[in-house]
């Protein structure tokens, strides 16, 4: 009896859980987002974003679509700047810009990123724990069930509220100015429009959960075996969470490449007003991105975007 009280308070509780996850939210996203910064004010000099371009965003948690505004040339992606690479970039932005500016357009990111972040760890934890007590302990399908059905329900909740905020971020709307825009399309589209670009965010983020925590779970538990321990370390956990987090990334890169050429091929085509010749499916894209460069297009273009996802978790 004593064990089990022992066992059952060491359990972290629901509000724990959440309040863990937010601040790990923070912390990763602090470290992140200045190598993110970095990569797009690199492809901004290369090819200057114009009115209606779109580029992808990451704060370690997660990644937007940010739509670039007409003649805004104060918005951070579009400082001016010549920089010779990433190291070059990162010294020149901290002595002309201030520290400051490598956590440029962090603020909007978290107001979303969080709350998704946190609804996507704790839902792994409870349902850890639900399956456990169901199929056992040490089942192995247990991470693989709780790592996909959380990110595949964080996925669901955050895909319209993407859109509605880069609506508001590109056209300046107001509250009742969103809601009338939002109404219009869903009255011409159909409600299923405001999930838009879904399909290939689930290809990509749900077999990269179940991949990563069937790995982190398997390499920690292997670890504490190795050392002796009877609970894992942080360098355990930061060691099978980075091994299992590049090889996830690695196996899902083409979903990752093909997310990111539709989700800006979408949003490009609905800010600039052009209609879409092309059919829009992953498949399609797929299948574009591989007549176009071959099957190591799939590898190669975006690669940056890739790596830095294996910060997410």
């Amino acid at each position: 009896m004593a064990e089990m009280s022992d066992s059952n308070l060491d359990k972290p509780t629901i509000i724990q859980q959440a309040i863990a996850s937010c601040c790990g939210a923070i912390i990763t996203s602090l470290f992140v987002t200045p190598l993110d910064v970095i990569k797009t004010r690199l492809q901004a000099q290369t090819n200057p974003f114009s009115k209606g371009k779109c580029f992808v965003y990451s704060n370690g948690l997660m990644d937007h679509i940010c739509v670039c505004e007409n003649g805004d040339s104060k918005a951070w992606y579009k400082k001016p700047g010549h920089f010779k690479g990433t190291l070059d970039a990162f010294v020149k932005i901290i002595q002309i810009e201030g520290i400051k500016s490598l956590w440029s357009g962090l603020p909007p990111t978290l107001i979303m990123a969080l709350p998704t972040t946190v609804i996507y760890f704790t839902c792994y934890d409870q349902l850890s724990e639900a399956l456990k007590s169901r199929l056992g302990k040490d089942d192995e399908h247990i991470p693989v069930l709780a790592g996909s059905l959380s990110r595949f329900g964080s996925v669901t909740v955050v895909s319209p509220l993407e859109l509605i905020r880069t609506r508001m971020q590109y056209r300046s709307l107001s509250y009742n100015q969103l809601y009338t825009c939002i109404t219009s399309k869903v009255a011409t589209d159909g409600w299923f429009s405001l999930w838009r670009g879904w399909s290939s965010t689930v290809l990509r983020d749900v077999p990269f959960s179940a991949i990563y925590w069937y790995n982190y779970e398997r390499f920690k538990k292997k670890m504490c075996k190795e050392v002796g321990a009877h609970e894992p370390t942080f360098l355990i956990a930061f060691t099978s969470g980075a091994a299992s987090g590049s090889i996830a990334a690695v196996i899902t890169l083409p979903f990752d490449v093909v997310k990111t050429h539709r989700q800006t091929q979408l949003w490009e085509s609905e800010t600039l007003k052009i209609p879409q010749r092309d059919c829009t499916s992953t498949w399609a894209a797929m299948r574009k991105i591989v007549a176009k460069n071959g099957i190591t297009g799939l590898f190669a273009v975006f690669k940056e975007d890739a790596l830095l996802r294996n910060q997410e978790i």
